[in-house]
């Protein structure tokens, strides 16, 4: 199995690159992130191999948080590797994480190949799995500080641009306050 790949990206298209490694060229498909990257320069990427019986893909992340959080969503019913590579293309992992245990699934309609029971899917199948290993943008999971922000109407990218502005030592009450405040400018 190919589990990391270093090289010089020789050519790429729309899904993926083509990456030259000891006189091999991968074709690698990967996030937006990475095919902005200029042909000619220098590419890690921790892969994932998928082998089937027509096709042997090739998928590369920019670090291993990105490709464990791959591997989790391609074991959700009717999420393939493209459409979880569409997923992790939606935005920043915490914010995908984040929307999982707040139940957005706003987040995950507005990718391509995800509809709303697929969106659900994701969130009920992966919930649990992820709930003990992050905490939403920061926050325990008594606070209800996040809940009462989106219950105003403001999105997950506000709210976390706001939570790394206030004083976490503060009472939830004290919190929003302060958070509103922000909000507000």
């Amino acid at each position: 199995m190919i589990g990391y790949i270093k090289g010089k990206i020789i050519g790429k298209n729309e899904q993926s690159l083509l990456i030259e490694n000891n006189g091999i060229g991968y074709r690698v498909f990967t996030t937006p992130q990475m095919l902005a990257k200029e042909v000619g320069s220098e590419i890690e990427l921790h892969t994932h191999l998928q082998v089937r019986e027509d096709a042997l893909n090739l998928f590369g992340f920019a670090n291993a948080s990105e490709l464990n959080f791959f591997e989790l969503l391609t074991t959700v019913s009717g999420v393939g590797p493209k459409v979880a590579l569409s997923v992790l293309s939606a935005g920043d992992l915490e914010l995908i994480k984040g929307a999982i245990v707040s139940q957005d699934a706003a987040v995950f309609t507005k990718v391509s190949g995800v509809g709303k029971k697929t969106a659900e899917r994701i969130i009920v199948e992966l919930k649990e799995k992820i709930s003990g290993n992050v905490s939403v943008l920061g926050l325990g999971k008594s606070d209800d500080l996040l809940g009462a922000l989106e219950q105003l109407g403001y999105s997950l990218r506000e709210i976390k641009e706001v939570l790394n502005k206030i004083d976490h030592t503060l009472t939830t009450e004290e919190k929003l306050k302060q958070a509103l405040k922000l909000l507000s400018k």
